[in-house]
């Protein structure tokens, strides 16, 4: 098991290292410059020139990305300086000269706008998003898991049909489309029946009570994010369980007498799970990335609203920094869902 894991992290570690190559070879060569932003409309050449030397824009892009993957890695190479030390917060491991072989955590950069690292950036928004898509998968799965048993127990029915073409109708929608025509139904037209309101965030300030959580900005974020994952839990289920109803152990339980809940719940689910198990894991850390413009149209203040809010201030640390979070989210719930398989099904093994 130790071995199992320590293969798969390394594995994980591979790709994230080869999507942070990608991701800067894309990010770094997006159109505008940072430094202009900076400096402002009225800048001289010689300011602008200055602050991209300030921040390594004026290297060669595969400097800058050696620089980066240095910063990135646990293991790494640096000046042995004061500065360097306050800044990594590292544990040397030998040196030479000025220069040290140096243990870190991965550092993300520092924001060219906010005057912050990136990794206090993203971790401060990383939640938010989090709870957003575990609240839209949550939702997903005990609809569609639910709806998807109805289906099956009731095939070639109305109630089937109309199930079914409805989750046709979820995949084949866009979750920005339909965040629009939520927004605009219950956060506008109906706010005065549903009391959503059509933006808002996980938490809200206010002058005398502070910081408080608003656990009723999520409803309508999260109904949206979720209704893709819905419809194909829901297809999923309705298969395997059609397939699992079918077999022997199925008509010997109802044989014995068993009551339906019992033969549903604790034996027919029990074995139709695992393609629900796969859709949930791999929509789960779809959903995070997906999250993006469903923050943007709700105004939920997480990594996908930052994210796109770098990209328009061409802020790349931040921008990298979101795209290393998302891939570490991938590989960390790829590796716990096959020990989550072995768990489940006695049949599997890691």
């Amino acid at each position: 098991m130790v071995a199992y894991l320590l293969k798969k992290i390394g594995y994980g570690c591979l790709v994230v290292f080869g999507v942070a190559i990608v991701g800067f070879l894309i990010t770094y060569t997006l159109p505008g410059d940072p430094a202009k932003l900076i400096a402002g409309p009225r800048a001289t050449p010689e300011t602008i020139e200055m602050i991209r030397k300030e921040l390594g824009l004026d290297k060669p892009v595969a400097t800058q990305l050696a620089y980066y993957i240095n910063d990135l890695s646990v293991v790494s190479v640096h000046k042995d300086t004061p500065k360097n030390e306050a800044r990594y917060n590292y544990v040397r491991l030998f040196s030479i000269s000025n220069t040290a072989l140096v243990l870190k955590k991965p550092y993300l950069g520092y924001s060219y706008f906010r005057n912050k690292d990136v990794d206090s950036i993203l971790f401060d928004k990383v939640s938010a998003t989090i709870v957003l898509a575990v609240s839209a998968m949550i939702f997903a799965t005990l609809f569609g898991v639910v709806l998807g048993i109805i289906c099956a127990l009731k095939q070639h029915s109305a109630l089937d049909h109309a199930l079914v073409s409805i989750s046709v109708l979820g995949i084949s929608t866009p979750s920005f489309v339909a965040a629009i025509f939520i927004a605009l139904i219950f956060g506008y037209y109906l706010s005065e029946y549903t009391g959503l309101n059509m933006t808002g965030s996980l938490w809200t300030s206010s002058v005398y009570d502070g910081k408080q959580i608003a656990l009723k900005n999520i409803i309508l974020p999260a109904l949206t994010l979720g209704l893709r994952p819905l419809a194909i839990i829901t297809q999923l289920t309705r298969s395997a369980m059609i397939e699992e109803l079918s077999k022997d152990y199925v008509r010997t339980a109802r044989a014995k007498g068993l009551p339906q809940y019992i033969v549903i719940f604790k034996h027919t689910l029990k074995n139709a799970i695992n393609p629900v198990i796969t859709a949930i894991s791999n929509w789960l850390a779809t959903l995070i990335a997906g999250a993006f413009f469903v923050e943007y149209v709700f105004s939920w203040s997480g990594l996908g609203l930052t994210t796109i809010n770098a990209i328009s201030e061409r802020d790349f640390p931040v921008i990298m920094g979101a795209i290393i979070v998302v891939a570490a989210v991938f590989v960390v719930i790829t590796i716990a869902v096959d020990l989550i398989y072995a768990l489940l099904d006695p049949r599997v093994r890691v």
